[in-house]
């Protein structure tokens, strides 16, 4: 392990004099590339120096240790324990951090979400789910753009899908895809009984051109005129557009612009991610049909949380997590189980890198 580290430090310093190079700073395709490596090795060599610098202490310590003076060896005695427990915490960072990323975790994000069982509290529900993850867009400066929303006629929604772009986006929401249960007395509930509905979510990593090629020819183009609840809001020309992938049978409708080609390229990008998912789920299928589901491969068969509304409880079941704070939750304050479910699955990826 630590000679990899060493050799990571010797590539960031190498970088970085690269970067200060006057010849680099004008090829500017280059430049960016050279900042992209250095931010990602950045944390790794940070925690690697600060390491060796807990070790070195380590060192002075036991010699401290070995002083005559009794009072002296008891203060070195015990400052080599609290370093011990911070070498330890370092070196466990590190083996993570030494685990190939997803290389996806840089890409922007699909967002589906479509309502399940139970009717007009499903969609209701739906309706809340969006708000929650575009609450905690805004909180992380990501930009969300709404490609397609079918409402119901009391604010619910039947189906929104969204594009998320931003720093990071997929690496923190790729363990979203799943069903989501809500526990909660619907407001048409005369008798205050709680009901229990479902709502599908689905994280795709944006495709762009250069990771999946659509022939034209693979490709029928269907325009119809946009429906919606009324007045303005329905369409006079055919606007919507409706695309299906011939040979996969994938079909994506776009009905949310004026434009007949904006609704094209909007439904363009949600097919061409969609087709991404089934290729990187063709790939992961062998490797471990388990751990494909529970990083966001978009299978949505499995319950994966619990909304309690009753007692202000959500729990993942993935995890075995449970959080009294879901009106926090609610308001797109998901780091809280963002984190936990990362930490779970890092240390996952690093107990079969170690076995393989």
């Amino acid at each position: 392990m630590f000679a990899k580290l060493d050799e990571l430090e010797q590539q960031y310093m190498q970088i970085e004099t690269d970067l200060s190079d006057p010849e680099v700073f004008s090829n500017q395709e280059k430049y960016r590339k050279l900042s992209k490596s250095h931010s990602e090795l950045g944390p790794i060599v940070s925690t690697y120096r600060e390491y060796r610098r807990i070790v070195s202490e380590m060192e002075e310590n036991r010699e401290l240790a070995r002083d005559r003076d009794p009072e002296i060896r008891e203060l070195a005695q015990a400052e080599l324990e609290t370093l011990q427990e911070e070498k330890d915490r370092l070196e466990e960072d590190l083996k993570i951090q030494l685990v190939p990323s997803d290389p996806l975790d840089d890409k922007n994000i699909i967002l589906e979400i479509r309502a399940g069982t139970g009717g007009e509290e499903a969609a209701l529900f739906a309706a809340d789910l969006f708000r929650m993850y575009f609450r905690y867009a805004e909180e992380r400066s990501w930009k969300v753009e709404v490609l397609n929303m079918q409402e119901t006629g009391t604010g619910g929604i039947k189906e929104v899908i969204a594009s998320i772009s931003g720093k990071k986006v997929y690496s923190r929401l790729k363990y979203e895809s799943g069903v989501h249960r809500v526990q909660r007395v619907p407001e048409t509930e005369s008798q205050g009984r709680v009901h229990t509905s479902a709502v599908t979510v689905a994280i795709l990593p944006e495709a762009e051109e250069v990771d999946v090629n659509i022939e034209p020819n693979d490709l029928r183009v269907d325009v119809f005129r946009a429906s919606g609840p009324g007045g303005q809001s329905v369409n006079t020309t055919d606007s919507a557009v409706r695309i299906t992938h011939i040979p996969t049978g994938l079909v994506v409708s776009c009905q949310d612009e004026k434009s007949q080609h904006k609704n094209r390229a909007k439904a363009l990008k949600v097919l061409r991610s969609r087709l991404l998912q089934i290729m990187e789920e063709e790939q992961k299928r062998e490797y471990d049909d388990n751990r494909r589901a529970q990083v966001g491969s978009g299978d949505r068969s499995e319950r994966i949380r619990t909304y309690n509304f009753p007692q202000s409880r959500v729990t993942d079941h993935r995890i075995n997590l449970t959080l009294y704070n879901l009106e926090s939750v609610m308001q797109g304050h998901l780091d809280g189980i963002i984190d936990p479910l990362v930490q779970n699955f890092q240390a996952q990826a690093l107990q079969e890198a170690q076995a393989a």
